[in-house]
């Protein structure tokens, strides 16, 4: 058998995932009003904030290993906020508080300040129906 090369690796997973809720806060920045598209753009920003989180704690765990217990713990304390902002937009969402949306953008937006966005290169088919996915889940404890 061949050895299997995994190209995914977390940091490249975490760089798609920071761009696409940049072009999800963008567009979420545009709507008037809370539909159906921003409720399914909200929960798939929950969803990528966990894949963010989880790919963290690979690599923070990869880290681990090789005893760089210091560089570990200092990059999961660096992304924490992805916990608790997926936490705080998931409840957000449950609770349809939609009056609180803006200030869950206000607090992501410097989180990627740093990612340019030229052109909006994520489809719609990207977030649709992750609303209904999101509910369908049970709710996630708080990390609070």
């Amino acid at each position: 058998m061949s050895q299997i090369i995994n190209v995914e690796n977390p940091s490249t997973i975490r760089n798609r995932h920071r761009r696409s809720i940049a072009e999800m806060l963008r567009r979420l920045s545009q709507k008037q009003a809370v539909d159906e598209e921003a409720k399914d753009m909200a929960a798939m920003i929950v969803f990528l904030l966990r894949e963010i989180q989880a790919g963290v704690e690979k690599s923070a765990l990869a880290w681990e290993k090789r005893d760089y217990w210091l560089k570990a713990e200092r990059f999961m304390r660096d992304w924490e906020w992805t916990k608790l902002s997926a936490a705080d937009w998931e409840d957000v969402i449950r609770h349809e508080a939609w009056d609180l949306l803006p200030d869950l953008m206000a607090d992501l937006f410097p989180r990627f300040a740093d990612v340019q966005i030229k052109t909006m290169t994520r489809k719609p088919s990207l977030w649709q129906g992750a609303y209904g996915r999101l509910l369908a889940q049970p709710a996630t404890e708080s990390p609070y």
